[in-house]
């Protein structure tokens, strides 16, 4: 086989690519709603809830947040309790659902280009959230404990977990286009 015949190859992968892009960002919807049902992940979630302008209001009292953090794996029945009382969980379960939905929606491609597309345009803006997060969550950077090394644009775990959200809006992009290319298709085929 010739370079030739493996670009012509490769100059197809889309073909391909474009569904894969699709499972990933179902499977990342799916799986990370699945977890929101679960205390730690509600847990880690709060420093950005309780720090954006959008999403606060969801908690009884998100400017006492700081002194309420558990690590990933930490049983502490007091935090526990205050993160219940603090509507944490209640917030993280309504969460769970929405990002669950997204994934089915993006799936439903298989069967509805209309639905897949509207799974397309909410798996673009769930991250032009997320990405807010960057902005409005102290937690994203890492903090002045002594190092020179502090502030931006050194991101801390939760703040380079943040950034590969810009993966998630790149496949959506993909995702609506090609969407609306179906619609087109079905909806308003050339004659």
């Amino acid at each position: 086989m010739n370079a030739r015949n493996l670009l012509t190859i490769a100059s197809r992968l889309d073909r391909l690519g474009i569904p894969l892009i699709r499972i990933g960002v179902a499977i990342v919807f799916l799986w990370i709603g699945a977890l929101k049902f679960v205390p730690y992940e509600a847990d880690s979630i709060t420093p950005f809830v309780a720090n954006s302008p959008f999403m606060r209001f969801f908690y009884a009292h998100p400017e006492l947040y700081h002194a309420h953090l558990t690590h990933e794996g930490q049983l502490d029945l007091a935090q526990r309790a205050w993160q219940v009382a603090n509507h944490t969980y209640a917030f993280s379960n309504g969460l769970g659902i929405v990002e669950i939905v997204i994934g089915l929606l993006v799936l439903s491609y298989l069967f509805s280009n209309k639905l897949g597309l509207v799974g397309s345009v909410l798996a673009f803006l769930t991250p032009v959230v997320t990405l807010s997060f960057l902005i409005t969550t102290p937690e994203a950077w890492v903090a002045n404990l002594g190092d020179a090394q502090y502030g931006f644009p050194y991101l801390s775990g939760a703040g380079r977990l943040v950034l590969k959200d810009v993966l998630m809006l790149s496949g959506a992009v993909v995702m609506i286009a090609d969407s609306a290319r179906r619609v087109l298709q079905e909806d308003f085929p050339r004659n």
